[in-house]
């Protein structure tokens, strides 16, 4: 299984392909349907950002309340094909991975190829065990969304699968 940083350093997220085994540390970002739409609002509107997307990795995460003395409670993926109309716009400015659960739609697909992006698996049914792999949590971005705003996530070992590759690859 390959660890890997991040954000990504360019020319990593061209070097894993559809099936690998990973295992993420650093630094990603949760966004959801509502937080999505308004980036891409705001990159329609050639307004500023929340956070710089450069490089980051972006989980499709709804975490459930977290209990007393925990980071976060079971935060398991969210079907990506949700985010599929915002994807695009999302990879174009610059993020190198995305998190979620699911096939994507042909849109999504030419994008990663276009942006030598990567979209890694994450298992459903998984969302306790993810939550051990959380070690900080921070609002970001929107917190009137509540469990839907962004929130910065600081991981260790955070296991996903390949699941489709730079050169759109797919393990579905």
């Amino acid at each position: 299984m390959n660890s890997i940083k991040i954000p990504l350093e360019p020319g990593v997220s061209e070097e894993l392909r559809a099936g690998d085994e990973v295992l993420l540390t650093g630094t990603m970002y949760s966004a959801r349907d509502q937080a999505h739409a308004r980036l891409v609002a705001l990159i329609e509107n050639n307004q500023p950002l929340p956070l710089a997307l450069e490089n980051q990795v972006i989980y499709y995460m709804g975490p459930s309340p977290t209990p007393e003395g925990a980071v976060i409670g079971s935060c398991g993926p969210t079907t990506s094909s949700r985010m599929d109309p915002f994807t695009p716009a999302i990879l174009a400015e610059g993020v190198s991975g995305i998190i979620g659960k699911g096939p994507r739609s042909q849109a999504v697909i030419d994008s990663l190829i276009r942006e030598k992006a990567v979209y890694f698996y994450s298992f459903g049914g998984c969302g306790a065990l993810y939550s051990q792999k959380i070690k900080e949590m921070t609002p970001v971005a929107f917190p009137d969304l509540g469990p839907e705003a962004i929130y910065k996530l600081v991981v260790e070992d955070f296991p996903v699968i390949v699941g489709i590759d730079s050169k759109g690859n797919s393990v579905f």
